[in-house]
Parts: C-alpha cells; structure tokens; sequence
C-alpha cells in the first residue's frame, strides 16, 4: 500500500474549513493521511491546534506568521508562538519566510518577522515549514544566518530557478513541490529541476485549496485543489524523475515522517 503525507494544506481558508470532515476522510481514501495544516497567522495558528485536537492523528500542524501577515509581528508574538508552538499537535514553526511578490507585509518587517521565528526555532529545536516568492537572496542569506542551529528547514511550494535550487540544496533544506509542475503556462522550468533534487530531500504538497493540477483528467468540476489530488501530483513528479511513482511516494512519505517526527501509530508506519 503506497502512502502519502500532505505537508501543506491550507485547512483552515475560506474555501475550505466548512467541509473538513469530507476533506479529510476523502484524503484517507487515497491513503493521503495524516495531513499537515499550516498556520499563517498567530490566530489560525491557535485554530489550527484546536482543530488537530479534534482529529488525533489525521491531523498535525504548523504555528507561525507568514510573511504576508509579518506587519502584525511586535513584541508580544514571539511569546505568543513559543506557547503555541509547544503543543502536542504542532510540528514545525511555519509557515514563515519572504514574499516579494505581493509585498503584503513592508519587506522590512517580513525580514523581521522571519528572523525571529528562525531564532525561536532554534530555542526550541523546532523545524520550520518556509515560504520564498521573488525573494531567493535575502531569503537564503537569513537561512543560512540560523541553518546551523536548525535541527530541519524545509522550502514548500518551490518556484524557483535552478541557481535558487542549488543553494537551497548546500543549505542542507528540503524542497515541497506541488502541482505547480502540471502548469503548462508556469511549471515548466521547475518541472525540468525536479529530477535534480535528491531523494532524500524531496516532499510532496498540494497547498490545497490552491494550485490544482491544470492537466488532471478527468478534469475536476470545481478549481478547488484537495488533498486526495496528491498521488496525482507524486505520479507526474516521479515521471519528470523517470522513477516508480511507488519508490518516489515511499521517499516523500519517509522523508515527511523524519523531517516533522511524526510518532508512529495505528495510522502512521513512517518507519516500517
């Protein structure tokens, strides 16, 4: 039986939270399970635990600020998410980083705000869950400034160039990659550095509700991106890799059970 992990799934948007039940069990069906639910902001963090609470290892997630949300870091929110963060459901400090693209937050204090979660994980000896749009050198000189006290950093949803890909790599990070490689219009010069990323470094995503597949067939009714599309996702991966879509979905699934440390159970057999 080939087994999956969404690491990145925007659980909690408005496209979404109304039909977690049906998400989550139709996921399940696809022998996608557990999922990952990545906090954006220090209040959908708190959601995001509760909500994990509710489905015992089905569900895991992130805490932290994304950099569109970064003008709402102040003096209090390290704090904050340092208590956050230590709950039993949360795996990873995230969904942090720099987006200078949008440019929601003054790029300033995205700099800050990611900094400072990179510090409080080293505190607590936390991986982070990161995110990069148009920002690759001042993103990697951060990185790379708090990479030795970092227990594991991964990059999810990566867009980038092939120089990007290679220095993420020397930093030691693991790459998420999602149905951005079945956009014909955007994906494809990512589709061509997906062979390049190693094995043991390489993770499955949808960021559900966003990115579905544009070259699904039969193609969904509705544009909303759902977790039960991920082996779809892994199969055009491992093809761009001339690999089984069995080997490259045991290497994802083992490599998102080491990088979040996901305890073993009656749903999850990350180290069998």
């Amino acid at each position: 039986m080939t087994q999956y992990i969404d690491i990145a799934v925007n659980l909690l948007s408005d496209r979404l939270k109304h039909d977690i039940d049906n998400i989550i069990n139709d996921a399940a069906t696809q022998y996608v399970s557990p999922l990952i639910v990545i906090g954006s902001d220090l209040d959908e963090s708190a959601k995001a635990i509760t909500l994990c609470q509710q489905y015992p290892y089905k569900l895991y997630c992130t805490t932290g600020v994304h950099p569109h949300n970064a003008s709402s870091w102040d003096q209090h929110s390290k704090i904050r998410l340092a208590l956050l963060a230590q709950q039993q459901t949360v795996v990873a400090i995230g969904e942090c980083g720099l987006d200078y693209n949008r440019d929601f937050s003054p790029r300033s204090a995205q700099r800050k705000a990611f900094a400072a979660q990179l510090e409080l994980a080293c505190e607590l000896n936390m991986p982070v869950l990161m995110h990069c749009r148009e920002a690759h050198n001042d993103f990697i000189a951060i990185v790379n400034e708090y990479r030795a006290n970092l227990p594991n950093a991964l990059l999810h949803c990566f867009t980038g160039s092939k120089n990007e890909l290679i220095e993420c790599l020397a930093a030691d990070l693991y790459i998420g990659i999602t149905g951005w490689i079945c956009d014909e219009r955007r994906g494809q010069g990512l589709a061509q550095l997906v062979p390049l990323i190693p094995d043991n470094r390489i993770m499955a995503e949808t960021d559900s509700p966003y990115l579905l597949p544009r070259n699904m067939r039969p193609k969904p009714k509705s544009s909303k991106n759902l977790p039960q599309y991920l082996p779809y996702i892994v199969e055009q991966m491992a093809n761009l890799r001339q690999q089984l879509p069995q080997t490259l979905a045991q290497a994802c699934y083992k490599n998102s059970c080491d990088f979040f440390q996901l305890p073993a159970s009656e749903n999850i057999s990350c180290h069998s």
